[in-house]
């Protein structure tokens, strides 16, 4: 039971996280949902040469689609930055209330589990801000 409820705290506070920064990004709701977001992200997300390359633009278009995407961009990474904060206070919140229920050797496993996910975030970041220069 109380291995249930450990399991279930956490994959809600991982659901919660991956809930906010889905809502950060409108785009990912549309026609194919989570699949077009993270096919986005992976190709390069919301940016000129992705769509260029996806939709075929012609010259013409991709002048007129340019200062949209331009104009579009910083909303949409400052939506995604506070959505990303939100999440991540409210699982710093959730791990405090699992901690005091975990035996000593879970909670170094999730000491574990924690760093490594941190380590992935900064390689994360560090790949894309190498991307953008």
């Amino acid at each position: 039971m109380k291995r249930k409820f450990i399991a279930v705290a956490v994959a809600s506070a991982l659901a919660l996280g991956a809930g906010a920064a889905l809502q950060a990004h409108p785009e990912g709701d549309a026609k194919g949902g989570h699949r077009v977001h993270k096919k986005m992200m992976m190709h390069g997300g919301f940016g000129l040469k992705h769509i260029t390359k996806e939709l075929e633009l012609t010259p013409q278009q991709e002048a007129q689609v340019k200062p949209i995407i331009d104009q579009a961009q910083p909303q949409i990474r400052a939506i995604h930055e506070e959505a990303m904060q939100k999440s991540r206070a409210i699982m710093e919140a959730s791990i405090a209330q699992i901690r005091p229920v975990l035996s000593a050797e879970q909670q170094a496993k999730l000491d574990k589990m924690r760093a490594a996910h941190e380590k992935m975030r900064e390689a994360m970041k560090e790949m894309h801000e190498a991307k953008a220069d």
